[in-house]
Formats: structure tokens, sequence, C-alpha cells
């Protein structure tokens, strides 16, 4: 059996074909063009799925959707999205597709999705519960019970880039001032070490970890202060669900265990020795493929419960 997996991000979709064992068998991109809006992007996603089809429609179990937004997965229905995608915020992504075309459909969040992908074929593998973040532009986090994700009340569990990490700190997006992704997101790790280094340059995170590791103290110091801004949040969740794991994911886990040794040395500093004992904290290995792979496992699982 085969499953059509897509992953739909603020700048790109990942779209491909997932057999049953989690084998990607094969994998697309294309941008999102989020700034059309949702008919658009509704219209990309349809079209999406008739290319997959055509090209790879024999044995078909399903379709599967990962998306940024919080996502009520039960309904399909994206609860709330910033406008980064307008108009994103109350379709019924599931019953516009399962309309469409005569397979079912499981919708959920983005981080979710790279979660439960990260427990069928990644990091996570074997672990029935724990805690994924992915850092980027913000931060995103999911929250695994007993292999499933805890979603609360409304869908919208895991938006950990919202703690307070700083009283009256930097202004956020959200409206409110020192939240989480203002200091330990990739984007905040770029904007501060744009204003330490004093360079025009146009910095990025790989260039920025690339002279941290040849040496250049300015920068070591930069990841240093950033991956302690990282364990600060950390402290908090830490200590209220006492995980056994910890997944890091979004673009610095290629960075390896250099992210994630720096985060567990600033982490043991901060937490009761009695948390720390059996805490691992790991780099997510999935890559660009964890949403899709999340998205179909959440299909299969449905699927499994007679959904």
């Amino acid at each position: 059996m085969k499953y059509l997996a897509v992953d739909i991000g603020g700048t790109g979709i990942k779209y491909g074909v997932v057999e049953d064992d989690g084998n990607v068998i094969v994998h697309y991109s294309m941008d999102t063009e989020a700034c059309r809006g949702a008919d658009c992007l509704i219209e990309k996603v349809k079209n999406i799925i008739r290319f997959l089809l055509k090209e790879h429609g024999e044995d078909i179990g399903g379709i599967g959707i990962s998306t940024a937004g919080q996502v009520n997965r039960v309904a399909g229905e994206i609860v709330f999205a910033t406008e980064a995608i307008p108009g994103w915020t109350g379709v019924k992504l599931k019953e516009i597709i399962e309309k469409e075309f005569s397979y079912g459909c499981y919708v959920d969040n983005d981080v979710n999705c790279a979660a439960l992908g990260e427990m069928w074929t990644g990091s996570a593998k074997n672990e029935k519960n724990f805690l994924c973040l992915t850092l980027g532009t913000g931060i995103g986090g999911a929250i695994v019970i007993n292999r499933d994700i805890f979603t609360g009340s409304s869908y919208s569990a895991g938006e950990f880039g919202h703690m307070n990490l700083y009283p009256n700190g930097l202004e956020c997006n959200c409206g409110h001032r020192g939240c989480y992704e203002r200091y330990a997101s990739t984007s905040a790790l770029v904007k501060f070490a744009q204003e330490k280094a004093e360079t025009k340059e146009r910095l990025n995170g790989k260039i920025i970890f690339e002279r941290a590791n040849n040496g250049e103290k300015i920068y070591k110091d930069i990841v240093n202060q950033w991956t302690y801004n990282i364990a600060l949040g950390l402290k908090n969740l830490v200590h209220i669900f006492n995980p056994p794991l910890i997944i890091i994911g979004g673009g610095v886990s290629a960075q390896g265990n250099l992210i994630t040794d720096l985060i567990k040395k600033h982490l043991d500093t901060m937490i009761m020795p009695s948390f720390s004992k059996n805490l691992m904290v790991k780099v997510a290995s999935c890559g660009n493929k964890a949403g899709m792979l999340g998205s179909v496992y959440g299909l299969k699982n449905n699927i499994k419960k007679g959904l």
C-alpha cells in the first residue's frame, strides 16, 4: 500500500509517495506562494495530488497533509493561521480534498506531523513520550504522550514559542514581549549575530555555525548565548513534562551533536538532577521528509482506528 503526502510550509511545499513501512519512494518540492492566498493554495494542493495520482496512482491508501497553522485534526480544519497565508484560517481542508478525490484524508499541524514522523522512522523511534521543537522563523512545538499527539482542548497545544522567557523583553509578532522564539529561534540567532558581529554582511545560520566551528570567538560566543536561551526555555518544559527525550528540528538539526551537546550542557546546570538523569536531547533525523512521514503515520493510525 502507498500513501500520498503533502507538507505545506510558509515558503515551500514538499510532497511525495510513502510506503507502508515509512519508505519515501519519491519526493518533490515547489514554492508555496503563500501571499496569493488560500484559494490559490488549495488549487495548488489539488494539482499536486492530481500529479501524484497520475504518476503513482496504483494501490493508494489515502492522502496525508501536514500544514502550517493550528489544526483541528479530527475535522481536518485550520483553526488558526497567521496572515503569512491569507485566508487560511477556517479552511476545511480535509472536507475539500475528500470531496475532490475518492480517498480518505488526514490533516494536522506541521510540527505535530514532524514529531510523528520522527517517532515512526527517526530520532524518536520506539519512544512513547517526548517533546519536539522546530527552530526556524519561530519555534513550533509538539507534545507526544503514549505515542500520540496531545492537542489540548482546542487543538493548539505545543505553542512553546510563546512562553515568556524575558519579562518586558523583545516585542513578538503575537503582540506580547519576551517570547521564547524572539531569543531561541533560528531567525533570532541570525538577528543577534548580525548585531553582535557588527557586520554589514548578510549572515545566515550556516555561516554562523561554520565560523563558530572554525574557532572564531565572537561567533562561538553568539552560538553559546543562543543555545543558553534554548536551554532556558527547555528548563520550563522539562520541569513540567519530565520527558525522557527532546527532539530539536528545523534547519539547525544539520549541525548534529554540536547543537545538542551545548544545549544539554546548559540545561544540566538549570534543572534538578532527578530530571537530568534520564533526559536525552537529540536532533531530528528525518530532515525535510518528517512532515510528509508524520501525515502518513496519522492517516494510517486513523485508518487503524476506523476513523
